[in-house]
């Protein structure tokens, strides 16, 4: 597609060398400092990451955070024992 922009000599004269030395079309140059621009100013405008932490009695200071089996194990023993004892208590 054709359009017609204003850029600066000196900035205009840069891209013009830097097409030449790569080999490739100033309309090329443009190109890839609009791909570049666009891919980091996309990134830059993510929202940032925040970490939600909770304390008290959400928090089992007995689990080990980094071991994910010990989660598990907990979940898993909360979980089947009140079943269990709901199951024993009907019999």
């Amino acid at each position: 597609m054709r359009t017609t922009i204003s850029i600066d000599d000196p900035l205009l004269n840069a891209a013009k060398q830097r097409a030449l030395e790569r080999g490739v079309t100033l309309g090329g140059i443009v190109e890839d400092a609009l791909r570049v621009y666009f891919a980091t100013t996309d990134a830059a405008v993510a929202r940032p990451f925040r970490l939600h932490t909770v304390s008290g009695r959400l928090v089992n200071r007995n689990v080990d955070l980094d071991r994910t089996s010990a989660l598990v194990t907990q979940d898993d023993e909360q979980a089947y024992s009140k079943a269990y004892a709901k199951t024993k208590r009907r019999r």
